[in-house]
């Protein structure tokens, strides 16, 4: 079975919405895929290594990534050196502005993990829309599948 890893952190409950979404999306492989669902603050690397796909959920927060978010990668990242190269992701950011900032911090971390961008990232700018969160299925689907399937 592989396994697949949803770490998310939310003020507002938008990204924590676009998390739970992808992980409706996913659970639809649960014969295929191991679902892990964490907090920012509680994901651990124990977590990030059990894992063989990885979403990221945050809200733009003053145009960077939520502070939970980033205190995971920052405990993971030098232990998980060696370890995880290659792991695929993707981002969903809740945006206030145009969720740059978040996503440019995110994807420079993750290049020196290496970890390997599997799905283009969504970026939900103001109020989630049907379509946002119906996207956010699509990607937990497509990451669990891609997982199961060696795809990725």
């Amino acid at each position: 079975m592989k396994h697949l890893l949803i770490v998310y952190a939310s003020q507002t409950g938008h990204a924590l919405r676009m998390a739970l979404a992808a992980y409706r999306g996913a659970r639809e492989l649960a014969d295929a895929v191991e679902i892990r669902f964490e907090h920012g603050l509680h994901a651990s690397l124990d977590d990030l290594l059990w894992c063989h796909g990885l979403l990221l959920a945050t809200p733009e927060n003053f145009g960077y990534m939520a502070g939970a978010l980033k205190d995971f990668l920052d405990r993971t990242y030098y232990p998980a050196q060696g370890k995880v190269e290659g792991l695929p992701f993707a981002v969903m950011v809740s945006a206030g502005n145009d969720g740059s900032g978040a996503l440019t911090a995110i994807e420079r971390i993750a290049r020196g993990y290496p970890l390997q961008r599997a799905i283009e990232p969504i970026v939900a700018k103001g109020e989630l829309t049907d379509d946002v969160l119906q996207r956010c299925v699509d990607m937990g689907q497509t990451m669990a599948a891609g997982i199961a399937y060696g795809m990725f």
